[in-house]
């Protein structure tokens, strides 16, 4: 399938170690240096603006999508190719997900997520066909990835759910992952109740 753009859930923290900042910038180089716009909740700070600098500094396009109360206290970035100004934190989800071609995890906070849990239960529910890529830098999403397991352990998901995501250790894995995944279609709905 065809990427054109790829929407990146990722932190808005300055605190957290350096990796994850390397990271998410070697990110939003590697996806400019593909001519794949990023797709990002326009932070102006922490990895968000790390990986959006990234694919600016390297000649590719982002686009950020902010909803208006996080505008009014600047937390954007004022740098980006496009901002797209929504009325609530539901309207730029929902934004993100429907401009993007595939979704990749970085690691975040509370927020960060969850943006994945929900993009992982619209695909099951078949709400949203593309492929969805944890980046699990430094074993940060260890525990996440335990916990999703467990469900499906435990028949709180089906055996098949395990297919809505994949698991990359790096930016190059990544998106080999997503152009090697196939999208979903609607049928994957007969899976969604257990």
């Amino acid at each position: 399938m065809e990427i054109n753009n790829i929407c990146v859930y990722c932190a808005s923290s300055n605190k957290c170690a350096d990796i994850y900042g390397d990271t998410a910038y070697a990110l939003g180089a590697h996806l400019a240096k593909e001519g794949i716009t990023l797709i990002t909740g326009a932070g102006g700070i922490g990895l968000m603006r790390k990986v959006e600098d990234g694919a600016l500094d390297n000649g590719g396009k982002a686009i950020g999508v902010i909803p208006q109360f996080m505008v009014d206290q600047n937390w954007h970035h004022t740098g980006l190719t496009e901002l797209r100004i929504t009325e609530s934190m539901h309207e730029r989800k929902q934004t993100m997900a429907e401009l993007s071609d595939a979704v990749i995890a970085l690691p975040g906070g509370c927020g960060t997520i969850e943006e994945l849990s929900e993009i992982i239960t619209w695909k099951q529910l078949g709400l949203y066909f593309n492929p969805i890529v944890i980046l699990n830098i430094n074993g940060y999403y260890d525990h996440f990835i335990a916990q999703l397991d467990k469900a499906i352990e435990e028949h709180f998901m089906g055996e098949i759910h395990a297919k809505i995501w994949s698991v990359a250790t790096t930016p190059e894995e990544a998106l080999e992952i997503i152009r090697n995944t196939p999208r979903w279609d609607v049928s994957v709905r007969k899976y969604a109740a257990l």
